[in-house]
C-alpha cells in the first residue's frame, strides 16, 4: 500500500474502504486503456501492398507525402511499386542518367491500328526516357506507314520489322507473342539492353524516366489497382494453361506496357507464347487473351518492378485517380466512353 499513502489512517493500520477500491479500479482501468490504445494505433497499418501504396496516394497532389511513403512502396516480396514523383523515383532517374542505357519501345501495327502510330512515336520522342537512347521497333504489315519518314531526336533510331498480314484480330492473338519472342531473337538480340513492349493505341502525355527500368516490368491495371483479389479477372477455366487457382495471384497487371532486360523478355514471350499455342492446339482461349497469359506468368515469375497505374491509365469510372497521367491508353478509353464521347474524340 506504499502506493496509495493518503489511504493510511493516523494510528498506521490501512483501511481500504469501498470507494477506495472503485477508484483503484477506476485508475487501474485508465491505465491499461492507455496503454492498448497506443499499441492498436501502432498497429493500424494494413500490411498488404495495395493498402501501402493507396496510403501513399491519397494525398494526390501532394507530392511530399507521397515521398514520405516513398519507403513503404514496395510489392509483398520487396519489388518496388513505381510512382514516377517519389524520391525514390527521382533518385534512380538520377543515377542513371549519368549512363548511357540503350534501350528498345516495341510495338505492333497492323491494319487500322496505322493510324496511332506517328501519335505514339511523337509522344514518345517528347516524354519516353528522353535522355537515352532509344530504339522503335514497329511490327507492321504496311512498311509505308512511314512515309514521310518521322525526324527522331538525337539518339533515337526506327526500325521497321515487316509481318505478315493478318486477316482478323483473333488470329492476331494467337499470334502476338510469338511475333514479340521472334523478333527479339532475331532483330533485336544485343542491340539494346532493355526492351518495352506498348500498345500502340497509347499516347504518352507526362515524363516517364530511368525509374521504370528493372530486370522484369509489369505495369498495374487502373480499373483493378487496389480492388479486392476476388474481383480480378483471372482465368478460371480449369483446361486454360492461362488457369489461375483461387489461392494464387497477388495484383492484375495490364499488357498496355511491360518491359524489362531482353532476355528476361524473351522468356516471358517464349513462355507466354508457348501456353497460347497449347490452348490453341486444344481449341481454348482464355477470357483475357494475352493479357490472361500475360499475368499467369507473372504470377509464376514474379516481377522484379511493378508500375504504378500512372503508367497506365485512360478516362474510365473504375480507373484510379492518380498524381500523375504518364500513359493514356487511347484504345481502352475509347471502349470505356458512350457512343456520344466516342464520336467526339473520333474513336
Amino acid at each position: 500500500m506504499a502506493l496509495f499513502p493518503f489511504c493510511k489512517t493516523p494510528t498506521g493500520a490501512v483501511r481500504v474502504s469501498r470507494i477506495h477500491l472503485l477508484l483503484y479500479f477506476f485508475l487501474l482501468s485508465l491505465i491499461i486503456y492507455f496503454l492498448h490504445g497506443r499499441k492498436a494505433s501502432t498497429n493500424m497499418r494494413s500490411p498488404h501492398p495495395y493498402f501501402h501504396s493507396m496510403e501513399a496516394a491519397i494525398g494526390r497532389g501532394e507530392t511530399d507525402m507521397i515521398n514520405a511513403k516513398a519507403g513503404s512502396l514496395q510489392t509483398s516480396w520487396g519489388a518496388p511499386l513505381v510512382w514516377g514523383d517519389t524520391r525514390n523515383s527521382v533518385k534512380r532517374r538520377t543515377e542513371l542518367a549519368q549512363r548511357e542505357i540503350r534501350i528498345g519501345l516495341l510495338a505492333l501495327v497492323v491494319g487500322k491500328y496505322a493510324q496511332f502510330v506517328r501519335r505514339f512515336i511523337s509522344s514518345a520522342e517528347e516524354y519516353f526516357l528522353p535522355s537515352q537512347m532509344v530504339t522503335y521497333y514497329i511490327l507492321t504489315d504496311n512498311p509505308h506507314t512511314f512515309d514521310p519518314p518521322m525526324k527522331l531526336g538525337h539518339g533515337r533510331q526506327l526500325t521497321v520489322v515487316s509481318v505478315a498480314e493478318f486477316p482478323g484480330w483473333d488470329k492476331l492473338v494467337y499470334r502476338r507473342m510469338t511475333l514479340l519472342a521472334d523478333t527479339i531473337k532475331d532483330q533485336i538480340g544485343r542491340n539494346v539492353e532493355y526492351i518495352f513492349c506498348a500498345d500502340i493505341d497509347q499516347e504518352f502525355v507526362s515524363p516517364v524516366g530511368e525509374e521504370i527500368l528493372g530486370d522484369l516490368v509489369a505495369t498495374l491495371h487502373p480499373e483493378l489497382y487496389g480492388k479486392p483479389r476476388e474481383t480480378f479477372p483471372y482465368e478460371t477455366d480449369e483446361v486454360s494453361s492461362a488457369h489461375v487457382e483461387n489461392t494464387e495471384g497477388d495484383y492484375y497487371y495490364t499488357s498496355e506496357l511491360y518491359g524489362g532486360l531482353v532476355p528476361q523478355m524473351y522468356r516471358l514471350a517464349r513462355g507466354c507464347s508457348m501456353l497460347i499455342q497449347k490452348d490453341q492446339a486444344n481449341g481454348v482461349m482464355a477470357r483475357g487473351r494475352e493479357e490472361s497469359y500475360l499475368n499467369r506468368y507473372l504470377i509464376t515469375h514474379r516481377p522484379s518492378c511493378v508500375l504504378s497505374p500512372e503508367y497506365s491509365w485512360w478516362d474510365s469510372g473504375l480507373a484510379v485517380d492518380v498524381p500523375v497521367k504518364r500513359l493514356v491508353s487511347l484504345g481502352r478509353q475509347c471502349e470505356a466512353f458512350d457512343a456520344e464521347k466516342r464520336e467526339k474524340h473520333r474513336c
